[in-house]
């Protein structure tokens, strides 16, 4: 019950601060330009659409939603409150991985993507990483210039692997890191599916763990400790 209420009050902020509005925007614009490429063109350039906004939208965006969150004093409210940094960060999760899905859906069906349910099991599973990420850095600023400066190298470590992967070039051992696997799925490939699955999943678990300890922190420093 906790973490449902917790979505929608998430999907709630998120209309509000114009998150659906700005995607909304962007969703027609890469629609137009897609469909406005060479057909050859469109499949590969929606799944680099997909992979570098869509399904990175947590690590754009978590530093202004954990800066507006602190500034109208929410995460001093839910660490005084029954609600775990589990259920806080889940719900980070699901609510930017729907939005993320959706746009992803609409930019396949307009490039006619195929192997649909890959590719957003691909987006889905990427949402998650960059979302973790995302909150990992955000703890960690006061500003959104603080943000970007801590979000930036995440970026390249995340999306130059990924790509040059995309494209064939590199050594083989690139297909294996996470966000590759990702943005293969996201291209219908999943050539090695126990062992990927496995690769993106440990990551997940790994990231998890990670930002739980960093979401403890900030509340403990927020005035949420736990006698």
């Amino acid at each position: 019950m906790k973490i449902r209420s917790l979505i929608l009050w998430d999907m709630r902020f998120q209309f509000k601060y114009g998150f659906y509005l700005i995607y909304g925007i962007l969703t027609v614009l890469y629609v137009t330009v897609l469909h406005a490429l060479p057909s050859a063109w469109q499949e590969k350039t929606a799944v680099l659409l997909i992979f570098s906004d869509p399904a990175a939208m947590g690590l754009f965006f978590m530093g202004a939603i954990l800066l507006l969150e602190k500034s109208q004093r929410v995460l001093h409210a839910l660490a005084a409150s029954p609600v775990s940094a589990a259920e806080y960060i889940g719900s980070k999760v699901i609510s930017l991985g729907l939005l993320s899905v959706l746009v992803a859906l609409l930019l396949s069906l307009s490039a006619n993507v195929q192997n649909l349910p890959l590719v957003l099991l691909g987006t889905a599973l990427a949402s998650v990483m960059f979302t973790l990420l995302g909150i990992i850095a955000a703890t960690k600023i006061t500003s959104l210039n603080q943000f970007l400066l801590v979000a930036a190298p995440l970026e390249l470590v995340c999306f130059v692997p990924a790509i040059l992967s995309l494209f064939e070039i590199g050594p083989r051992v690139l297909h294996f890191y996470p966000p590759s696997i990702c943005i293969g799925m996201i291209q219908g490939s999943l050539p090695y599916p126990v062992l990927d699955l496995a690769l993106v999943i440990l990551a997940i678990v790994l990231l998890f763990w990670i930002t739980r300890r960093f979401v403890v922190k900030l509340w403990r420093q927020t005035g949420g400790a736990r006698l």
